[in-house]
C-alpha cells in the first residue's frame, strides 16, 4: 500500500533547489530563456538537439550558451510572431514524427508567461508540446461531494474513472472535474466548461455553489503512463475548487474521457489511493482536500508538515501562480 508521502513523491518528482539532486539533474538539462533572458522552462538534451536541427527559416535564430546550458529561442518582436514560430516548430516535429508525445496533438493552446515581456505573455504553445519545453501549465480541478450523515467524516466524494482508451493514464481515477486552462481562458470559466463537458453538471449550479480553494503546485517528471517520452519536466499549477452537490444531482459522463463515476466514502477513496489507482496529480488534489477539511492532520499523518508544504511548492518560473 502506498503512503500519502509516496503519492506526493510520485507527482512532485523534480528535486528541490539547494539539493545535490537538483544540481545534478539541472546539469543535464537546458534552461529555456524568454526574449528578456528570464528562465521559463527546462528542456532535456534530446529536445535541445531536436530544436537545434529545426531549420532557422522555421524556428528563427537561437542563442545557446553551452557552458551555462541556456538556450534563448523564439525571440521574434511580437507575441504573435513568437507563437507562430513555436507553432511552426511543433508542426515540423509532428510532421517528422520527432516526438511520440505529439501523437496526442490536442489543437489547444497553452499560454507561457513572463511579466518582463511586453503584455506579460511570451507565446502560446500547443498543449501536447508544452512538456517538451518544460514550461509551467495551468489547470482546474474540482472535488464534488455530498453530505452523508452516517459516514464517519460526514461526506462522500464523486470519483470518476478515466476511459481506458485515453492515451494518458487510461483507466485511472481522477478528480470529479479536471481540465487544462486554454490561452485566454479564465480559470472560473474553464471550470464551468469542464463541469458540463466531463460531468454533465448544470452551469447554473456550478456558478452558484462551486467554491475556490486556492491552488496547488508541483513539478512532475513524465513517465510511461503519461504517454510519449519519459523524463520531460512538467511544472504545473492547478486552481482548486470544491462543490457540495445535492443528493439528486448525479455526475454523468458527457464525453469519451470518463468511463463512469463512483460515489465513495472517505475510507473507499483512501483505499484506492493506497492501491495507486489515482492519476498522480489527482492524488495530490485529494490530499489537499483532506488537509483542508481536517481529514488528514498531524495526529494521523506523520509526514503531515512535509505534505502540506509541498502541496504549495514554489515554482522556479514566472506566471500567475505567483499571485494566486
Amino acid at each position: 500500500m502506498k503512503s500519502n508521502l509516496d503519492l506526493m513523491d510520485e507527482c512532485d518528482v523534480f528535486p528541490y533547489p539547494g539539493t545535490e539532486a537538483h544540481t545534478s539533474l539541472v546539469a543535464t538539462l537546458y534552461t529555456l530563456l524568454s526574449p528578456t533572458d528570464t528562465p521559463i522552462g527546462y528542456m532535456t538534451e534530446v529536445v535541445f538537439n531536436a530544436l537545434v536541427k529545426v531549420p532557422i527559416s522555421i524556428k528563427g535564430e537561437l542563442e545557446v550558451n553551452r557552458s551555462a546550458r541556456t538556450i534563448t529561442a523564439f525571440t521574434q518582436p511580437t507575441e504573435k510572431e513568437r507563437s507562430s514560430a513555436i507553432a511552426a516548430t511543433c508542426d515540423f516535429w509532428r510532421a517528422n514524427k520527432t516526438f511520440e508525445v505529439l501523437a496526442g496533438w490536442r489543437d489547444e493552446l497553452y499560454p507561457v508567461y513572463d511579466e518582463t515581456v511586453e503584455g506579460g505573455k511570451v507565446y502560446d504553445i500547443e498543449r501536447s508540446a508544452s512538456c517538451l519545453f518544460g514550461v509551467v501549465t495551468y489547470g482546474i480541478h474540482m472535488t464534488a461531494y455530498v453530505r452523508a450523515k452516517d459516514e464517519k467524516h460526514g461526506i462522500k466524494i464523486w470519483v470518476p474513472r478515466r476511459a481506458k482508451t485515453k492515451s494518458t493514464y487510461g483507466g485511472m481515477l481522477d478528480n470529479t472535474v479536471a481540465g487544462g486552462i486554454a490561452s485566454g481562458e479564465d480559470p472560473w470559466e474553464c471550470l464551468i466548461r469542464e463541469s458540463e463537458e466531463e460531468a454533465s453538471l448544470p452551469e447554473e449550479l456550478v456558478r452558484a455553489k462551486a467554491e475556490s480553494k486556492g491552488t496547488i503546485t508541483y513539478v512532475y517528471i513524465r513517465e510511461p503512463r503519461a504517454g510519449g517520452e519519459s523524463g520531460l519536466v512538467q511544472p504545473e499549477c492547478q486552481y482548486v475548487y470544491d462543490l457540495e452537490l445535492p443528493e439528486e444531482v448525479i455526475p454523468k459522463p458527457n464525453d469519451s474521457e470518463v468511463e463512469c463515476f463512483y460515489l465513495w466514502s472517505i475510507e473507499e477513496v483512501q483505499a484506492a489511493m493506497g492501491r495507486g489507482e489515482f492519476k498522480p496529480n489527482c492524488a495530490l488534489l485529494v490530499l489537499d482536500f483532506f488537509v483542508r477539511r481536517g481529514i488528514l492532520n498531524e495526529g494521523n499523518e506523520g509526514n503531515y508538515g512535509e505534505i502540506k508544504k509541498r502541496l504549495h511548492r514554489e515554482l522556479e518560473f514566472p506566471g500567475p501562480h505567483r499571485g494566486a
